[in-house]
């Protein structure tokens, strides 16, 4: 019925031996697919070992930006590369700029966006070569995202996940063939901006999605999330647009699925 399009399985806050019980619960809460991202580069070889394990479970491979002060290895792009090709792997990502947390010592703030562009721009072109889609983190770097976008709107699919921009920041991806995915930001008080846009947006052109551990959606926020809660999220944003859940997630669940060529 509903897929969690954004969830971190292999994150360190679960326990190796709760994954059996977190897909079991997404199931009983008919969450039938998950997409686990990958971040670094042993996070996605993780991802990758749940994803064989789990039929439901798929994931996508590559390099966030806070990843890359870390990113030392002269073949990373090639771990990417090789990893991208496994039959679980959907999409690259979780990509793109970050400048919300501070540059990390010694690195100036300038030295740490340039390392961040780098690899955004690596792994894009990638994406754009093995023709896969693209999950794209942009944290307080909206204009930056779209001037390094800009070349790419031609070559590749991306969804801007964890939405939490304005509906006519939203149209501008919409515009250009992109997606937006809300977590369970849309549940809370104080964000009115993206409950707007949850309402307003093309229904064809948005997914649904956790980031659990992180952000889970009301009444359980401020604990850590599962991916069975994108079901409390789809209701909640199905009953901000005046529909059913089912018409919700049927609308949704195509989008996800073509998005990114699920079975």
């Amino acid at each position: 019925m509903l897929i969690d399009t954004h969830c971190h399985l292999a994150s360190h806050r679960y326990q190796e031996k709760e994954i059996e019980e977190l897909v079991e619960n997404a199931q009983s809460a008919e969450v039938d697919r998950l997409i686990s991202i990958g971040t670094d580069l042993d996070d996605c070889l993780r991802n990758l070992k749940i994803a064989d394990a789990h039929p439901s479970v798929f994931t996508s491979v590559g390099v966030h930006p806070t990843s890359t002060p870390a990113l030392n290895q002269d073949d990373w792009l090639e771990q990417v590369r090789r990893m991208a090709k496994h039959n679980k792997a959907i999409a690259i990502g979780e990509i793109g700029l970050d400048f919300y947390h501070p540059a990390p010592k010694p690195l100036t703030e300038l030295q740490y966006r340039s390392r961040q562009k780098e690899v955004f721009i690596a792994q894009l072109d990638l994406a754009a070569e093995l023709n896969l889609p693209v999950v794209i983190h942009q944290r307080n770097s909206y204009d930056e995202i779209l001037e390094v976008m800009a070349p790419y709107h031609s070559r590749l699919n991306a969804v801007f996940h964890c939405f939490v921009n304005t509906a006519a920041d939203a149209l501008k991806l919409i515009d250009h063939g992109h997606l937006v995915s809300f977590t369970g930001i849309a549940t809370y008080k104080n964000a009115p901006e993206v409950q707007n846009a949850a309402r307003y947006l093309p229904l064809d052109r948005i997914m649904v999605e956790t980031d659990a551990p992180y952000l889970s959606p009301v009444p359980h926020r401020g604990k850590r999330c599962e991916p069975a809660f994108t079901r409390i999220t789809a209701e909640y944003i199905a009953n901000l647009r005046g529909i059913s859940l089912q018409d919700f997630a049927n609308t949704t669940t195509q989008t996800a699925e073509s998005f990114f060529k699920l079975p």
